[in-house]
């Protein structure tokens, strides 16, 4: 069964950390959809961006406990994958 690449890469992500890593162009970070693994990933940001990914790294980061008040509540969790793009390729997603 082939999945659509677009359904495994979801978002990219933008913090501080991702943008400072990624300042030459050649790291990228998104979030992808749980079950995947690095291969399907790494797939899918080829055949959507048409680029060379030489290392993709997988964080998955739980939810945490957040109050607001007398509320409480989780974050999301989310799947993130940090992308390493071949020498000369770049992705510009913003």
């Amino acid at each position: 069964m082939k999945t659509n690449p677009r359904d495994i890469i979801l978002y990219p992500i933008y913090t501080e950390k991702t943008v400072a890593i990624g300042e030459d162009g050649r790291v990228v970070t998104f979030a992808v959809a749980k079950g995947t693994n690095k291969i399907q990933i790494k797939k899918a940001i080829e055949e959507i961006f048409d680029v060379k990914v030489n290392k993709v790294n997988i964080v998955n980061v739980r939810p945490k406990t957040k109050k607001v008040g007398k509320y409480t509540g989780k974050t999301a969790a989310v799947k993130k994958a940090i992308i390493t793009l071949a020498e000369g390729d770049t992705i510009e997603v913003l």
